[in-house]
């Protein structure tokens, strides 16, 4: 449930860098993993949902910010770097035709569970406690609540889940450039997939097509959309 109190003002106050955050959390949390988890893709009518898991290393910090507050070319240059500064990153999707069946809301839970798999996977083996520190408000379904720690804004708070939220963007912007090659004329490249005016003419003009989320009420008579979000 939504609750202000997962601001954790006391322990985590506005000042301290994305790093420092970090830092905090795991003297807190003892000898825990912390494991940043984030998604990109709620709101676009096409194309999948996308999640990242993050485990970070020394050294990261560096221009690392939530993932909307970059330009695409800084989001590309960390992307490129970021793997040199995590012990464990992990990428995965719930596609559009699972959101329909899904709902927005359990699909994106589901890319989280799918992206924290294989690192849960490798620490319970070694036996190592983690905490899943998740951007947002919201416990991930299917899961302990008592291994997680909702954040919110998280992504531009605490360092592994910024680099969490660099992950997903990047290889979501990545995957709808290469659905505009196989779905031309409608620009999924350029508006990745949102309801943009130039993306509800095409829809209008060309129909839906494969990755289009049809439990969205997408209206390009009208000009605006409204999803499912259940």
């Amino acid at each position: 449930m939504p609750n202000s109190a997962y601001y954790h003002k006391k322990l985590l106050p506005g000042n301290l860098s994305l790093m420092q955050a970090e830092q905090v959390l795991a003297k807190h949390f003892k000898k825990h993993v912390l494991i940043g988890v984030d998604e990109a893709g709620r709101g676009p009518i096409a194309g999948p949902v996308v999640a990242a898991a993050v485990v970070v290393g020394v050294g990261i910090g560096a221009g690392l910010n939530d993932s909307k507050k970059l330009s695409e070319k800084q989001r590309e240059k960390i992307f490129k770097e970021l793997p040199n500064y995590c012990k464990h990153y992990s990428i995965a999707e719930a596609s559009a035709q699972e959101i329909d069946e899904l709902g927005i809301l359990n699909a994106n839970f589901l890319a989280m569970r799918r992206a924290l798999a294989p690192i849960v996977s490798s620490l319970e083996e070694k036996k190592q406690p983690y905490k899943i520190l998740v951007d947002g408000n919201l416990r991930i379904r299917e899961i302990d609540e008592g291994l997680q720690m909702p954040i919110i804004k998280g992504d531009g708070r605490v360092a592994c889940i910024a680099a969490a939220s660099i992950f997903a963007k990047v290889h979501r912007d990545r995957l709808m450039a290469k659905f505009s090659e196989q779905f031309p004329n409608y620009g999924f490249e350029k508006h990745k997939g949102y309801g943009t005016k130039a993306h509800l003419e095409a829809v209008k003009k060309l129909g839906l097509c494969e990755i289009h989320r049809r439990s969205f009420s997408i209206l390009p008579d009208r000009g605006f959309y409204a999803s499912n979000s259940i």
